[in-house]
């Protein structure tokens, strides 16, 4: 199943991207500019959202990983 269709999925991916693009930010901060446009400013707005609210994405992170280990 895609991970448009299912939810748990879906949510995994969002979280990874920002936990992704705020570890890449302060490497290579030319790539993740504010001032570009299309998906250079998607990426840098999930950046954002992971240094900004890093201990709410931290804990996603956590349950996501419990969530995905126990489920079943």
């Amino acid at each position: 199943m895609s991970a448009l269709f299912n939810f748990q999925s879906l949510l995994s991916v969002i979280l990874l991207l920002i936990c992704t693009c705020a570890y890449v930010r302060p490497l290579c901060p030319r790539i993740l500019d504010r001032n570009k446009s299309g998906l250079r400013l998607t990426l840098w707005k999930l950046a954002r959202i992971g240094e900004r609210e890093s201990p709410w994405v931290g804990a996603a992170c956590v349950v996501m990983a419990l969530m995905l280990l126990f489920s079943n």
